[in-house]
Order: structure tokens, then C-alpha cells, then sequence
């Protein structure tokens, strides 16, 4: 029998760590000797889940709605996604594209097992959120980053795209709104990008875990522009159900079958009472909810967006969604690890490095979330100041 494979062939040797967790757990070792921490580093929303989808989630209980369902997700949830799309987007899709997923993670997984094989490439903007990069390696395949700057809107060009795609490349993966930026892809690009994603054949994922958490009127869909794109989509952020783990994806036709089996073997089927809690999610009285929510991290934005520039951190006017602020901390450090470690030990605020996102600069960002609530960001504020700007 030939010995096993060393750690260092396989492919997870090339899986990077979630960074944002290791500071995270680190935050809590520190609250549990005491210390007062003022979260800033984990994109979670801290309000609970909104009470229909808590009663929903109980009457699912009670009603012993607590076996597997079909793997594609309950019809039911399913088709309030296809009126979701219709009235927001005002897009037809078929409930059959529609695949219930055990969170947004789960649906990466799938679409990287059904879209990409060893030595393939795909295209991926540097910053982006971390793990996309590290579900390519898990399949053997090459992330192919993009450097992008704040002065375009930290999303590609198709100049860029032209320049980066090279003979392995199979896809472009893209997110709108963007973690950890917050900028979007406007209409004008989101259509560039999908006509030359078809000109060279190749096929196009967008991540839209961040739409209805958006600052902007217009906030298009790739599904307006091409049915034949994937989109990966999740009701942790804008619906706050972040530990019901719970999301969807949208496959073309011709990948249904293939999806379909895919569900069938990676997870069996999303948890049956997170799909019957999220009906409630399309409710008039949770839209309400989630609409309140959103206009407080509107105001959070603002409030911080001002202290963080007047402290000296430098970073983009146009936040058009999610809940996070991508800064360039030249001015105090460049070494963007060091710098959230000397935060976090010395002054009590959590934020999470650059090098989580990606290669490009990392070193001279960090991302600031504002999901935690008014006071505590006010307190964050005042302890960077005396930090930064001491005397």
C-alpha cells in the first residue's frame, strides 16, 4: 500500500486561515479575563433574528417539521424566492434553479464542486472575502487575482479582465455588494462584465449575500443581464439569521440535474426548520424589521465613516452596501496584522486585518465592521482616538 499523501500535496495545505475568526476568539479570551472589547471585526449582524422568524422557526417545532426535506429545499421557500426575484428585480426564474443551501457557504461549496476541476483558474477580485479563494484550492484549482483600488470603485475593468484571463481560466467570481469594500457593481459594469464573460465563454458567479443591506437606489441583479450566470445568495445578512445557517443559490438550467445530485451528496438537504422559520422571512411585518435595520446601519455608517476620517484612516466615499468600512491605515502603520493586534491587546477594539482579503496592499488596509450598536461604536471611536492621536 503506497504511504499516504503528505499534508503538504494536498490541497488544503493551500487553505489560508479565517483571520477575522482567530481575532474574533482572541476578543473573547480577552472578555473572559475581564476586559471590556468593542467588536468591530466580525460581519454579523447584532441584532437578533426578527420575531416572525422566530415564531415561524417554534410552530415548526411544534408541528415536528424536523426531517430531512427535499435537497433542492422546501418547495415553499423556494418559490418565495421566485416571487423575491420577480418583484424586486422583476425577473422570472423557475423554482427548479432555485437550491436551499446550508448557508452561503454551502452554496460556494456546490458551485466550486459543479463549475471547477483541477488546474482550472478562476478570475477573482483582490480584496475579496477570503474563504471563495480557499474553496478554489480545495478543488485544485488556481485563484487568479485582480488587483483593485479604491479609485475604481475596488472593482474590475474589463481592461483588467482582459489582461488577467489567461488560457486556463474558466470563470469570473465577483461580489455586488462587495466584502470587505462595500462597493457595488454598478449597472453599466455589471453589463460589461456579463457580455464579455459570454464573448469568451466563460461563466460568471456573483455573490449577492449583501443585497437589501444597500445605501444606493439602484442595486441591479447579474440575473437581469444573464440567465446563464450563478448568483449565491444567503438570510444571514439583510434577513439576520446568521446562526440558522440558511442560503440559496440560482444555477442555470442545464446544471440543475447535476446541482440537484451535488445537494443530494454534500449535504443531504439545509436544516428543515431554518427553511420554515425563513417563510416568515418574506413577511410584510419582517420587511418592516429588516427595513429599520437597515437604516440604522445607515446612520452607523455615517457616524463612523466621519470619526474613522477625522482620526486619519483613509477610505472610499462610495460605501454602497453591506455593513463594512475597507481603511488604509498608511498613516499609523504597514503591517496591518501587528497594527489590529496592538488594537485589540492594548485598546480594546477588535478589527481585522487586510491580509484576510486577499495579496494586493493588504498590508495597508483594514476592515471595520459596524454591526455592533451606537454606543459601543462611539466607544471604539474614543479609544482609537486616544490611541492614534495621543496629547
Amino acid at each position: 500500500m503506497p504511504p499516504p499523501t503528505q499534508h503538504s500535496q494536498r490541497p488544503v495545505s493551500k487553505v489560508s486561515p479565517f483571520r477575522v475568526m482567530s481575532v474574533m476568539e482572541r476578543a473573547a479570551e480577552l472578555e473572559k479575563q475581564g476586559r471590556n472589547i468593542v467588536h468591530m471585526e466580525v460581519g454579523e449582524p447584532d441584532f437578533s433574528t426578527a420575531s416572525p422568524i422566530i415564531e415561524a422557526g417554534k410552530q415548526a417545532l411544534d408541528k415536528g417539521l424536523t426531517q430531512y426535506t427535499p435537497a433542492a429545499g422546501i418547495p415553499e421557500l423556494r418559490d418565495c424566492l421566485v416571487a423575491h426575484y420577480s418583484e424586486r428585480y422583476s425577473v422570472d426564474i423557475a423554482r427548479e434553479r432555485i437550491f436551499i443551501t446550508p448557508g452561503a457557504s454551502g452554496g460556494l461549496t456546490l458551485l466550486a464542486n459543479l463549475l471547477l476541476a483541477p488546474g482550472e483558474g478562476v478570475l477573482l477580485g483582490d480584496p475579496a472575502y477570503p474563504c471563495v479563494r480557499n474553496f478554489i484550492h480545495l478543488m485544485s484549482a488556481q485563484p487568479q487575482l485582480i488587483p483593485v483600488t479604491m479609485e475604481q470603485n475596488f472593482q474590475p475593468t474589463i481592461e483588467q479582465l482582459e489582461q488577467h484571463c489567461k488560457e486556463n481560466t474558466r470563470g469570473l467570481w465577483l461580489a455586488s455588494p462587495n466584502n470587505p469594500t462595500g462597493t457595488i457593481l454598478e449597472r453599466p459594469l455589471l453589463q460589461a462584465v456579463s457580455d464579455w464573460t459570454q464573448q469568451k465563454n466563460l461563466h460568471l458567479l456573483v455573490d449577492e449575500i449583501y443585497h437589501g443591506l444597500h445605501y444606493v437606489d439602484d442595486l441591479p441583479s447579474v440575473l437581469e443581464f444573464d440567465q446563464s450566470s450563478f448568483v449565491v445568495n444567503s438570510f444571514s445578512k439583510y434577513f439576520g439569521m446568521t446562526g440558522w445557517r440558511l442560503g440559496w443559490i440560482v444555477v442555470p438550467e442545464e446544471f440543475v440535474s447535476t446541482a440537484n445530485s451535488l445537494a443530494q451528496n454534500l449535504y443531504i438537504s439545509a436544516s428543515s426548520i431554518a427553511q420554515y422559520a425563513a417563510l416568515a422571512a418574506f413577511s410584510s411585518e419582517a420587511r418592516v424589521i429588516f427595513e429599520e435595520r437597515r437604516r440604522a446601519f445607515l446612520e452607523r455608517k455615517e457616524f463612523l465613516s466621519k470619526a474613522l476620517k477625522e482620526i486619519g484612516f483613509l477610505f472610499s466615499d462610495n460605501i454602497q452596501g453591506a455593513f463594512y468600512i475597507y481603511a488604509n491605515i498608511s498613516k499609523f502603520s504597514n503591517d496591518s496584522e501587528h497594527f489590529c493586534q496592538q488594537m485589540l491587546e492594548e485598546h480594546g477594539v477588535a478589527i481585522t486585518p487586510g491580509t484576510d482579503f486577499g495579496e494586493y496592499e493588504c498590508n495597508n488596509f483594514v476592515r471595520f465592521a459596524f454591526t455592533t450598536d451606537f454606543q459601543s461604536l462611539e466607544l471604539g471611536v474614543e479609544r482609537l482616538r486616544k490611541a492614534l492621536q495621543p496629547g
